[in-house]
């Protein structure tokens, strides 16, 4: 009976490290993780569009001010009349003509780069909004899946803690041949005959099987013939 204990004790702590190995916090980590790397690759690359669309509209606010301040100078020469010669004066008027349409055609450029900024500023607020709830959610979610890791790993440790002396009452040879059994029968080596039933396999054992497994002495090892798991004989075996 110590060893059908056992075997209930390691299939619990199985199931609680193949609990903890699939939650669906841990799928929600690893989604809202990529997701992450994917926005923050993103907003980044946005950033740089941004930095680049702000230093051309620096310059094309300053090629702006650089023309108009040098109509402005010629403007002020003409209205001091400090340019009295004719011909000067005409050439004047059209280099006056002639900054108007370049500042007219700055402007636009000027104004074309300020709406791509503030197209881009909003796409790059709205990367970055996005980039903020994901940390947000991803902390929630490892909080909560590093709380279930805590309470796992204690009922791990009771299990382990429990399963002590249930191994110190087991013979170190059938405990040998427990453990290796174990490693291939995916975690179950010992299973109850039952209503002349192996519990591992689930196989009903023939009479012949039945007669020789009766005529065994009660300590000695009894296998199934189908699976070849320990079979723990109790008053429910139908012998």
């Amino acid at each position: 009976m110590r060893l059908l204990d056992l075997q209930q004790l390691d299939s619990a702590a199985d199931q609680l490290r193949h609990q903890r190995a699939h939650l669906p916090e841990s799928a929600q980590i690893a989604e809202l993780t990529v997701r992450r790397s994917d926005v923050l690759g993103r907003s980044r690359d946005q950033q740089i569009v941004v930095d680049d669309l702000t230093s051309a509209q620096e310059k094309a606010d300053a090629d702006v001010e650089q023309v108009r301040a040098r109509r402005k100078r010629d403007q002020d020469r003409m209205d001091q009349g400090l340019i009295a010669n004719p011909k000067d004066l005409e050439r004047m008027q059209h280099e006056l003509e002639s900054l108007e349409r370049r500042i007219t055609t700055l402007e636009d450029e000027e104004l074309e780069v300020m709406e791509d900024l503030e197209a881009a500023q909003t796409e790059l607020t709205a990367m970055q909004t996005d980039l903020a709830e994901t940390d947000e959610r991803l902390a929630e979610v490892t909080a909560a899946r590093d709380e279930k890791y805590a309470d796992i790993d204690a009922e791990l440790a009771r299990v382990a803690g429990d399963r002590v002396p249930v191994v110190a009452d087991v013979p170190a040879e059938l405990l040998g041949l427990y453990d290796k059994l174990r490693a291939s029968k995916a975690g179950v080596a010992a299973s109850e005959l039952r209503a002349r039933q192996c519990g591992g396999c689930m196989i009903s054992l023939d009479p012949a099987e039945l007669a020789v497994i009766r005529a065994k002495a009660d300590d000695e090892v009894v296998r199934c013939q189908e699976c070849q798991r320990i079979l723990v004989r109790t008053s429910e075996s139908g012998l």
